[in-house]
């Protein structure tokens, strides 16, 4: 019990710090907007900010690293790391998927992990998913959303790239309680395995990102507006309310209603002479 609350107090002081460093650039980005804010994004001026930082510290420390990973490691043991973390990540689903009372996925990811953690050699084979046990994706960021949660800004943290304040809010909560590998780990263990964790993921994007980097012109917005769709997609299971309804442009049970028209004494004579223009007197019929 001791050396739980002792893991726990150490996972706390990792992020106390890192929370601190948000808050104090939270504050300092209402000095930096300029002109009218973007309603999906008023505080562009200070993300696209970190942002660039966050690119910069990609291009010549993140990818690089990455690059080599990918060179030095075989492709069945670049794919036993990812589904070694994705089955870790599956307690963080478990407890999300409780707390959003969606017990039968709770259910379903619980078997998931007892499958892959034992036939799967601790998880680095995915046997579930062959046996129609897919991988879910929840988080306490989701959780707050189904509780009615609003999102906030949107925000670009440094390192941790895009977020909102509830997702910011849901990430410390994942990391403190949920995450094992930053609750159960000492100090040293946790950072490589935190490491290893993010080089495999960012190896898994470098063809995506290579075509990003060729193909957008502006990749701020490209960026910001992928990470809201696709958290909108994920709060809803995939099934994210239409922005467009049919019903909408059906209410107004006039709208096609030839007899506004015909309102102020238009008739088809006024719409010829729209067309052809007034008719001379001076010309003589043939």
């Amino acid at each position: 019990m001791a050396i739980e609350m002792k893991k726990t107090y150490q996972a706390n002081n990792l992020l106390t710090p890192l929370l601190l460093f948000i808050i104090s650039l939270l504050s300092s980005a209402c000095t930096t907007l300029e002109g009218p804010p973007n309603p999906d994004d008023p505080l562009e001026s200070f993300n696209r900010s970190v942002f660039a930082f966050n690119e910069g510290f990609d291009k010549y420390a993140a990818k690089p690293v990455a690059e080599g990973y990918n060179y030095v490691m075989p492709d069945f043991a670049n794919k036993g790391v990812s589904n070694f973390f994705n089955n870790l990540n599956d307690i963080t689903v478990f407890f999300n998927e409780l707390l959003q009372f969606k017990f039968a996925d709770a259910a379903a990811t619980s078997a998931r992990f007892v499958f892959n953690t034992t036939l799967g050699l601790l998880g680095f084979i995915d046997f579930a998913t062959d046996m129609d046990l897919p991988k879910h994706n929840e988080d306490f960021g989701q959780t707050l959303a189904t509780w009615g949660v609003g999102s906030g800004p949107y925000i670009v943290l440094p390192f941790f790239g895009p977020q909102n304040i509830r997702d910011t809010a849901g990430l410390a909560v994942d990391f403190t309680y949920f995450d094992p590998v930053i609750t159960r780990l000492d100090t040293k263990d946790r950072l490589i395995a935190v490491g290893v964790k993010y080089t495999d993921i960012r190896a898994g994007l470098i063809k995506a990102t290579n075509i990003i980097d060729e193909t957008v012109p502006d990749k701020y917005a490209f960026v910001r507006d992928a990470w809201l769709s696709r958290r909108e997609f994920l709060i809803y299971d995939g099934n994210p309310p239409d922005d467009f309804s049919e019903d909408e442009l059906f209410d107004d049970e006039d709208l096609f209603n030839d007899d506004d028209l015909l309102k102020g004494g238009t008739t088809d004579d006024d719409f010829t002479s729209e067309k052809t223009g007034p008719v001379r007197s001076d010309i003589s019929t043939q």
